[in-house]
């Protein structure tokens, strides 16, 4: 309809300026950038997991979904609204950027990739889409001394979701 989606996702991996991202393939967010072609993976830190929070169960699509009402969802419009975050203009593709996360990375689908669809029992319930990051958003702050294009470890503590909850980053263990 025209709005935008945020969703929080645990599911993804990197390999160089490419992203893949793993997704139910009946939730709105994959159908969404399938449809769309792009996307902005805003990649939070640890101080605003309640604003992720609010998006947990919550769904672009109406009506919702019996397996999804099953679980405690909800339609909600105004994902940006309930969430307390805050849209910003994006440079490359048509997607907003969050203003509270660390670094926003722009990207494209570049490939849809069915999973499992030799089980009869999954087929067509997973999908791992790919993207390439194509511009790249950081917060100055968490940037190493003296490096405009790399990222401090000891600066940052990303939120990170791990079987269905959140985490941040302990301390460093080896070197």
């Amino acid at each position: 309809d025209g709005s935008y989606n945020l969703a929080p996702m645990s599911s993804a991996f990197w390999l160089g300026w490419r992203c893949l991202l793993g997704w139910g393939a009946a939730s709105k967010t994959p159908q969404n950038m399938i449809r769309t072609k792009q996307c902005v993976l805003n990649l939070p830190s640890v101080d605003v997991v309640e604003r992720v929070n609010r998006l947990a169960l919550t769904t672009g699509s109406n009506p919702v979904p019996e397996r999804k009402l099953k679980r405690g969802y909800r339609f909600e419009a105004d994902k940006f609204g309930i969430s307390g975050l805050t849209p910003v203009p994006y440079e490359t593709v048509d997607a907003p950027r969050v203003l509270e996360c660390a670094v926003q990375l722009e990207a494209v689908v570049e490939a849809v990739h069915r999973v499992a669809e030799d089980d009869p029992t999954q087929r067509g319930g997973i999908v791992c889409i790919e993207v390439r990051i194509q511009r790249v958003h950081v917060e100055e702050s968490i940037l190493m001394e003296g490096e405009p294009n790399r990222i401090d470890p000891d600066k940052w503590r990303p939120l990170i979701m791990s079987f269905q909850k959140f985490y941040g980053l302990g301390p460093q263990v080896h070197d």
